[in-house]
Parts: structure tokens; sequence; C-alpha cells
């Protein structure tokens, strides 16, 4: 029997229980270092000359890992200005025993995310280093582990907070959070954990699936090329059911094998297995190829457009989506829990919503697993620079390509936000050297990910975008539906839009695209009295207010004849910006009936 068929039907990634920190690629031996920890802060930047790889003394403190050091959540909750910090973690026996150590394997030490740049140091030996905030990453340490039964992990993390060329997103460069920027996050924010791996691996499986055809194709990548052709096997399954398995010799560690998928052309019955919003079917897969097993799990599914719509397979999809921050009170960027990622799904499903704008971070991969599992669609979207030139460039552009390769698998994402408001391009109107950026990138996107539309700059000045996307605050109705007609948008596309910058610029753009309103809304209203100056686009003083002026917006915003989709601003109240359906505790302002009342169809 083909062996990844066997694994595919007996271990169904789709069943996860969403505490994997890499939910599509899946692995027996692993173990979480998500815990207390040495910590240091590093002001004067003397670690290195100081050796403190190799030096318990300076960590007089601990942290609880994922957590940034400026979270509560960390235990330090140090929200100034500390640019150099170091972790110093312990392995244990058990901890390699549970990531399944044993003689002839390898030992990876994975990194979900470390702002900014990182220096790994096992046993005192640098094992490797890594710049970028928001990409996950990865060290082989076997051959840094010494003779002892325990080891020392060492982190030295570094990053600037007064540099605006870093992808930082809404990281304030200031000390103290303003107007929609919030507290920094430095160092270790997502999960650590170890893996025991063949010598010979697999590191990527990504599917590209096709409705039309009825195939699935894996491009499947290995840590190195074969000694001699091995035998690499591939299965697809639902719910036990074999969809389609091949066996075939490989002798790159770069495949691509497309296989087809029984039943798919069956007319009558092939929605059944399809991914889409309401009904998420996930499929599960795996792969073996030497002493190397892999499970994981696809969406099968399409995403394109038409003149007026977004499509998912091939039938016009209207989004109905929601700005999502993903901040916490007292853990920042990082979810709480992992109880607190599927409820964040749950959540905007709840009020209605059938998609999620990511704003300026990159989500973790298991709040994504949820966001697969359950059906909501979401736009991934990559944190901005603030100023351009080419170290700019270089950083954003290295980390977006991790970040496309990295997150391909997950089927819910249906659209690639490199830019966002002309952050970091801020004179894209004259400046042909910024223009030349966005479409560069835009292009390298879709280089890298053919299955999904780019957004080349949401909200305004695209420049070779696949969706004309507008962000709008206003909040009299009457001047939204006249405003979102297509004599309206005519106007808009002739002169300029609602923020006073062109919705397109230079020659390369295209009009008969869907347009979307992927930023509007943002009514302020304050549940409970705060210490903290808030602020919203509009201010409503009561429930009744609140509701009023939601209904007025969305009324006009639903009945527009030329708009594809929205994206409501925002899920939840951060810090200041109190322009929140709930607040910054996930307790939504109205009752959640009357809110998806408003925000659904």
């Amino acid at each position: 029997m083909n062996e990844a068929l066997r694994l595919a039907q007996l271990s169904p990634a789709s069943q996860q229980d969403g505490t994997h920190p890499r939910p599509t690629l899946l692995r027996a031996g692993w173990c979480s270092l998500d815990r207390q920890v040495g910590f240091a802060h590093d002001d004067q930047q003397v670690g290195l000359d100081e050796h403190w790889e190799r030096d318990a003394e300076p960590f007089g403190r601990t942290i609880q890992l994922p957590f940034a050091p400026e979270t509560e959540a960390s235990g330090v909750g140090e929200k100034g200005f500390h640019p150099c910090v170091w972790y110093r973690i312990i392995l244990t026996a058990d901890d390699l025993a549970a990531a399944g150590q044993a003689d002839g394997r390898r030992l990876v030490l994975h990194f979900g995310a470390v702002d900014h740049e990182a220096m790994v140091f096992v046993d005192g030996q640098l094992v490797g280093t890594h710049v970028g905030g928001q990409s996950a990453f990865s060290f082989d340490i076997t051959n840094a582990l010494d003779d002892g039964d325990e080891h020392v992990v060492v982190v030295r993390a570094f990053e600037d907070p007064l540099d605006i060329r870093l992808p930082r997103g809404k990281q304030d460069w200031l000390e103290d959070p303003h107007v929609i920027w919030y507290h920094r996050t430095t160092g270790i924010w997502r999960s650590v954990w170890l893996e025991s791996v063949a010598p010979l691996h697999i590191t990527r499986l990504v599917w590209r699936t096709s409705i039309t055809t009825g195939t699935i194709t894996a491009l499947v990548e290995l840590n190195r090329r074969p000694a001699e052709p091995l035998d690499l096997q591939l299965a697809v399954a639902h719910e036990g059911q074999a969809l389609a398995a091949t066996s075939t010799l490989v002798n790159d560690r770069v495949i691509s094998v497309t296989m087809e998928l029984a039943g798919q052309n069956n007319g009558v019955n092939y929605e059944q297995l399809l991914w889409q919003p309401g009904h998420p079917t996930l499929l599960d897969c795996a792969a073996v190829i030497g002493d190397d097993q892999i499970t994981g799990y696809l969406g099968l599914r399409e995403v394109g457009t038409t003149t007026h719509r977004m499509t998912i397979n091939n039938r016009p999809a209207v989004l109905r989506s929601v700005l999502e921050q993903g901040y916490w009170p007292a853990s920042h960027l990082t979810p709480p829990s992992l109880e607190a990622m599927r409820e964040e799904v749950q959540l905007i499903l709840d009020l209605g919503f059938n998609s999620a704008r990511i704003h300026q971070k990159v989500e973790d991969p298991r709040l994504l697993f949820w966001a697969d599992k359950l059906g909501l669609t979401v736009w991934g979207e990559s944190a901005a620079a603030y100023t351009f030139d080419s170290v700019a460039v270089k950083l954003l552009t290295g980390e977006w390509v991790d970040i496309v390769r990295q997150y391909e698998g997950h089927p819910s994402i249906i659209a690639w936000v490199p830019f966002n408001e002309s952050w970091g391009v801020t004179h894209l109107a004259d400046d042909e050297q910024q223009r030349a950026y966005t479409r560069g990138l835009s292009d390298l996107t879709r280089a890298l990910d053919p299955t999904r539309p780019v957004v080349s700059n949401d909200g305004w000045e695209h420049t070779d975008s696949d969706l004309l996307t507008i962000h709008d605050y206003e909040w009299r109705g009457e001047v939204l539906a006249d405003r979102y007609t297509d004599a309206g948008l005519d106007e808009m596309l002739n002169t300029s839009g609602p923020a006073g910058r062109a919705i397109a610029v230079g020659v390369d753009q295209g009009y008969d695209i869907p347009v979307l309103l992927t930023e509007f809304g943002g009514v302020e209203f304050v549940t409970q009295p705060s210490a903290d100056q808030t602020w919203g686009y509009s201010s409503a003083k009561d429930a009744g207010d609140f509701a009023d002026r939601v209904r007025e917006i969305m009324d006009a915003v639903k009945a527009s004849p030329i708009l594809g989709g929205y994206c409501w601003t925002q899920l939840t109240d951060t810090l200041q910006e109190a322009n929140g359906l709930c607040d910054e505790h996930r307790v939504p302002k109205l009752p959640i009936e009357t809110l998806k009342e408003l925000m659904g169809e």
C-alpha cells in the first residue's frame, strides 16, 4: 500500500487541534518551547563582546515565551526603547525526547517570528542568523549540541525602534503610542519549537489546485538533493476516502507532481469537495520520501476576477470583510492563547462577515488554520516601512518573498497586499522609481504565486493592481450612495479619491477590474470610560446612535451597484482607536444579532 495514502487516511491533518505552530506540514516528533526562559535587556549592546552566549549570569530575569517584552503577558512589560534583548532557553532531556530525537535523525530549532534581527547560539556556538521580523525561520542544531544531557539556546534579538526603513507596520517609532500606531514588538513574538527530522527531509509542500481540470499539483522542496534517486509518495484523501495517490522517483531537491482527483470530472458531484466560505472542505494529504513522513491539508479552490467581482471557484463572491488589527491588550501582536485564535475567527464569522483583512501584520499560521477550517477568507498583508530607499526596498522585498512562500498553502488567503496607503512609497503619484517598486513587487508576487490577485497599494494610487481598492471614511449615507455609482466612480477616477489621492497612477493600471471599498466606517463608540484619548472618524454618543450611524453607512454601501465587496473598520478597539464593533476585550458593542444584521447580506 502507498504509505502516504495510509498516513492521509489515518492521520488527517484537517482534524488537528490547532496546537502545531506549522499546521500545513506536520511530523509526529515536535516539542513546544513556549515557557518561562531567561531574559536580559542589553541597552548598551555589550552582550556580544562579553560573550553572553556562554554566560548564565546576565540572565537574571525571566520572560514568558512567545510574548514580546513590551507586553504584560511576557511578565516583563517594559514598553520603552530597548532595542537589544537576549533569551536563554534550556533544552532538557524531556524536550529532546518529546521532539523525537534519536540516532540518525536531525534536530531542527524553529522560530515563528523574531523582530527584527536574530542571532541564535546553541551550547555557545552560533548556528545561524536571520533578518526579518514577520517570517518564520529554522536552523539544524544537531552538530552544535555538546555531550551533556541539557543544552542551552541563546538568542540575541535587535530592532532599532527609530528605524523607519524596517517593515514595522503599526509599531510606533515614538516612545508612547500616538494616533493609529501601537506599542513596539521586540524580539521573539511567535512560538519557538523543536522538531526531529530525517537527514533528507521535506522543507516545503504546497498544493496548487485546478477545479476546471480536477487536478492538483504538489510543489515539493527537500533540504538537499538525494544522493541517488528516491521514491516520493504523495496522496490525498477526504474522510478516509482515497482521492489520489502516486509514487515517483526523484533526484532533485525541487519537484512538481500533478495528480488527478478521483470524481472531480463528475459535473454533478464535483462541488462537494470544493473549499469556499460556508463550505470549507479540507482535503488531507501526506508525503513520504525515505525516512521522512509528513501530513498536511489543502483546499480545492480557485480565486479569480471578472470585470466587477472577485470569484471563488468561478462564481462571483461579494466580500463582507472586517479590518483585523490582530492586537490584544495584554499580549499585543501575539494572540494571548491558542483558544483565542479560534475564538477570533469564530467571532468574525458570527458577526456576519465572510472575510478579514489582516492589517499591517503577518498573522499566526494557527489562526489561519482556523480560517481554513471554519471558512473565513483572508487578505494577506505585510507590515509597512515608512520611507523609501534601497535599504527599505531590500528589507521588505526579501521578507515578502519568504512570507508568500510560507503562507501560500493556506486556502483561506485569497489576495496578497504588499503595500497599504502608500506607506513607504509616499510619492507614488510623482516618483517613477516608487511606482516601479510597487509594480515590481506586485509582479514578483505573481511570479511566486500566480493563483491569487495582488493589490499593488491598498486604498489609492494603484499602479498595477488586480483589484481597485478604495479607503473612504465618509459617514454621511447620502454622500456614499452617490459616490459608489458608475458616475461617482468615473468622477473619482478622473479627479481624485475620497482621501484626495488619485485612485490610480501611471500608465499600467487597468480599470475593468473589481472595485472594493476596503476601509470605511470607523465610528467611535466608547462603552467604558477611559483615561486614554480615543478617537474615530466619526463619533457616537450612545448605543442607539452607534447603531444608527453604522446602519446609515452600511445601507449606502450595500446598495452600491458597483462595489464587489467591502471591509469595515474595524473589528475591535485598539488602544486609542475606539472604532471597533467590539471593545478591546472582544465584547460586541451591540447585541451580536444586531451587528450581524447590520454587517451581513
